[in-house]
């Protein structure tokens, strides 16, 4: 009887130390999901695009697409999600142009055209560079820095370090440890952890207004994290509710999510 209690034992220390191992050499396949492919673009959804091509603090090239609305004062700089790459948000850039918002998104390095393989130390360094070209070449002065998902750390840092007409957060969590903790409880994720994204440290160091956009039907990222954020975040500050699940809450909060952008405009605008 001991000694089968013994075998239980060590087969299940051995399953679970396999198991650790995997998750820890997997996590940046976990993290990053990047696609290579670009096959579609704004002009396949009848909008007028420039093709860019702009280079990382530390010399890697990365590509994006600027997406000008006439008469627009404010431009939206996208930080996207962990997977596909700019190629797949065009959903979101056409609701942008409608709003008369102006657009530049960019891939990570890794993704799309961009050269390179993703880092956490990279997406910050990407985002930065999108921002100095932005700045640069557009002479854009009202940037709304946009993060979706894991965009919206690497958005968080940078409207923290930059000036920012305001911050926009969808469906982002707080933190990578608190992420992993959530679907591993079971695992010590404090000492597997290859990543930090601190969102909520990030927050506390944003000056700009501050609008956090989450779903209580988000699988992924519970409601819970955009609450704890909002409550990090410096006023002014705005929490909108939006419906349906991760990846589809702009598209199927509709009304919702695009009142919520044209009163976030409307203030801004009027600051």
């Amino acid at each position: 009887m001991v000694i089968g209690l013994m075998y239980l034992f060590a087969f299940c220390f051995v399953a679970y130390s396999v198991f650790g191992l995997g998750l820890f050499f997997m996590q940046s396949r976990f993290v990053y999901s990047p696609s290579k492919d670009v096959f579609c673009n704004p002009d396949d959804i009848g909008l007028e695009y420039k093709d860019v091509s702009f280079q990382a603090e530390d010399g890697l090239k990365l590509s994006g697409w600027y997406v000008p609305a006439a008469g627009s004062k404010f431009t939206v700089l996208f930080c996207h999600g962990n997977g596909g790459n700019i190629m797949h948000r065009l959903d979101s850039i056409d609701i942008f142009n409608n709003l008369g918002l102006s657009c530049f998104i960019f891939d990570y390095r890794g993704y799309g055209s961009s050269e390179g393989e993703p880092t956490e130390e990279g997406t910050y360094l990407d985002a930065s560079a999108a921002y100095n070209w932005l700045r640069g070449e557009e002479q854009a002065k009202d940037i709304i820095i946009l993060g979706r998902s894991l965009g919206g750390s690497i958005a968080a840092e940078l409207a923290g370090k930059v000036p920012a007409a305001g911050l926009v957060l969808e469906s982002v969590f707080t933190s990578y440890l608190d992420i992993g903790r959530k679907f591993y409880p079971y695992m010590p994720v404090k000492w597997f952890a290859k990543f930090k994204y601190p969102t909520i440290d990030y927050i506390k160091d944003v000056n700009c207004p501050v609008m956090i956009l989450h779903s209580r039907d988000d699988e992924l990222v519970g409601f819970e994290f955009g609450r704890k954020l909002y409550s990090a975040a410096n006023e002014p500050k705005k929490f909108v509710e939006i419906s349906g699940k991760h990846n589809e809450g702009f598209l199927s909060s509709g009304a919702v999510y695009t009142d919520a952008w044209k009163a976030w405009v409307q203030f801004l605008d009027e600051k």
